[in-house]
C-alpha cells in the first residue's frame, strides 16, 4: 500500500470511451421501452387556470399525459436535503408537476409518454394550458424590497434563509488603520455538460423493485429521496449512474423529472425513458452562483489583515435544490478567509427566493465566490497601502509552521505550504520576468 502512494494509476475507463463503447443513459434500450417529455411553463410567474391534455392523449402513439393532478396521493413532493445548521431556513418542497401556478420559465406543467421521443414531443404542442401571467422578481435585492412580488405566499420578504457565522465588533472597523470595502457580483452560471440529464426507470411488479439509470453524481442521495418520494423502500429502490458524459455539480441535485419517470414506469408497467433537451437543459438543470458579495477588510499601513466582514445576498430560485441552501452558507461562509491568517471574521449570508431556476453546485461549490471575494480584497488593500500585492500575500499568508491551524471561521485546516507556491509566483515576477540570474530556486 506504501508503494501506491503517490504512483500515478492509469485511468481504466478510457480506451472504452474513446472508442466509443461506452454505456450512457440514453444508450439503454429495454424490451418495451416508453419515452417520456415535458411541457414546460413559458412564463416566470404565473397562474395555472386550466390544462387540456385530451388531444395530446388521442395523439396515435401515445400512451399517457400526466398533469400535476394526475400525481396528487402517487407522487410526493421532492424535498430539500441541506441542513444549515444554525440557518432560519423557509424550505419549499415542490410537486413534480406544477398544481396551481409555475414559479419560473422552465417548469414542468405535464408529461406525455410515448412509443418514441419524437411522438412524445410533437403531442406536447396538442396540450392547452391557460396562465394568469403574475408579477415577477428575478433579481435577489429587489426580490428584498418591500412590497416585491412574493414568489411563495408564506414566505416574507422571499427570504428563504438567514446565515450568521463569526462575529467582528464595528470597533475592529472604526479602530483600524486601513478599511478597504468593496460590492462584488458573481454572476448566474449554467452548468452545460455535454450529456444533458437523462433517466431510464424499470418497474417489476411482482417484487415491487425498481431500478432508475440517471445521470448521477450522486446515487445514494438519490435513492434516499426518491425511496421517499416513490414510496418505494429503499431496499428495493436501484440507482444507476452509468457513464455520465459531464456534471460539474449540476447532477448532484436531485430533480422532479426522475421522479415523475420512476411513476410512470411504475403505471404503465413499461420502462420509460426520458433525456433533456439541451434547450431544455438551459431553462430547468440547476443555474449556480448569482450572489452579490460586499465585502470589508480591515488593517494595517504596513500591509497586516486584522478583520474581514462578508455580507452575501445569493439568489436560490424558486426552490431550494438539493445543496442548494448549502454552497451560499457552509461552502462559501467557511471559507472566507481563503489561506490568510486574519484574526477576526464574520459572514451573513441571506439566501432568496426568486422566479429564476434553483441554484445549486457548480465547479466547486461556494469555494471559488469566497475565493473570489478574498484574492479582489487582498488587491484593492494591497493599492490602498501602496504594496506590492504579492508582498501583501507573504505577510498574511499562513505560515507552514502554524499547521493544523483553526481560522477565524472554525475551520481547521490540517496541512499546507501556501509559501512554495507563492515563492515560485515572486520569481516568475521578479527574476525571470526581469531576466535576473539572481540564484533565487523555485524550492
Amino acid at each position: 500500500m506504501a508503494n501506491m502512494i503517490g504512483t500515478p494509476v492509469k485511468r481504466k475507463e478510457d480506451p472504452r470511451l474513446l472508442t466509443g463503447n461506452g454505456m450512457f443513459t440514453d444508450d439503454m434500450k429495454l424490451s418495451g421501452m416508453l419515452h417520456a417529455a415535458f411541457l414546460r411553463s413559458p412564463f416566470a410567474h404565473a397562474k395555472i387556470i386550466r390544462i387540456d391534455t385530451e388531444k395530446a392523449k388521442q395523439y396515435p402513439g401515445v400512451i399517457a399525459v400526466f398533469t400535476g393532478a394526475d400525481l396528487i396521493g402517487k407522487v410526493k413532493p421532492v424535498p430539500t436535503m441541506w441542513y444549515v445548521p444554525g440557518a432560519d431556513l423557509k424550505a419549499k418542497d415542490r410537486s413534480p408537476l406544477a398544481l396551481e401556478q409555475v414559479l419560473y420559465a422552465g417548469e414542468a406543467v405535464a408529461v406525455v409518454v410515448a412509443e418514441d421521443r419524437y411522438i412524445a414531443r410533437d403531442a406536447l404542442d396538442l396540450i392547452s394550458v391557460d396562465y394568469e401571467e403574475l408579477p415577477a422578481v428575478t433579481h435577489q435585492e429587489k426580490a428584498l424590497q418591500e412590497g416585491a412580488p412574493l414568489v411563495h405566499d408564506d414566505v416574507p420578504q422571499n427570504l428563504a434563509l438567514l446565515w450568521k457565522a463569526g462575529e467582528v465588533p464595528d470597533e475592529a472597523f472604526e479602530q483600524a488603520e486601513v478599511v478597504v470595502r468593496q460590492r462584488l457580483y458573481n454572476q448566474r452560471v449554467i452548468p452545460n455538460p455535454m450529456e444533458t440529464r437523462a433517466a431510464v426507470a424499470q418497474f417489476n411488479p411482482g417484487s415491487g423493485e425498481m431500478t432508475i439509470w440517471c445521470t448521477s453524481q450522486n446515487p445514494h442521495i438519490h435513492r434516499m429521496i426518491y425511496s421517499g418520494v416513490l414510496g418505494i423502500p429503499e431496499s428495493k429502490l436501484r440507482i444507476v449512474a452509468p457513464d455520465v458524459g459531464g456534471g460539474f455539480g449540476a447532477k448532484i441535485a436531485t430533480y422532479t423529472e426522475e421522479a415523475v419517470v420512476g411513476h410512470a414506469a411504475r403505471e404503465l408497467r413499461r420502462p420509460v425513458k426520458w433525456v433533456e433537451e439541451r434547450r431544455e437543459h438551459f431553462m430547468a438543470t440547476t443555474h449556480a452562483r448569482d450572489e452579490v458579495i460586499e465585502v470589508e477588510l480591515a488593517g494595517k499601513k504596513d500591509g497586516t489583515f486584522t478583520a474581514l466582514r462578508v455580507k452575501n445576498t445569493a439568489n436560490l430560485g424558486a426552490y431550494l435544490s438539493t445543496f442548494g441552501g448549502g454552497c451560499p452558507t457552509i461552502d462559501f461562509g467557511l471559507m472566507i478567509t481563503g489561506a490568510y491568517h486574519i484574526p477576526q471574521a464574520a459572514v451573513v449570508t441571506y439566501g432568496v427566493y426568486t422566479n429564476t431556476t434553483p441554484t445549486d453546485a457548480y465547479r466547486g461549490a461556494g469555494k471559488p465566490e469566497a475565493t473570489f471575494q478574498i484574492e479582489r480584497i487582498v488587491d484593492l488593500f494591497a493599492r490602498k497601502v501602496g504594496m506590492d500585492p504579492l508582498e501583501v500575500r507573504r505577510k498574511n499568508l499562513i505560515p507552514k509552521e502554524s499547521f493544523p491551524y483553526t481560522t477565524a471561521m472554525g475551520l481547521l485546516y490540517d496541512s499546507g505550504n501556501y509559501w512554495k507556491k507563492l515563492w515560485r509566483r515572486w520569481i516568475t515576477r521578479h527574476c525571470v520576468k526581469n531576466r535576473r540570474n539572481c540564484g533565487h530556486r523555485a524550492n
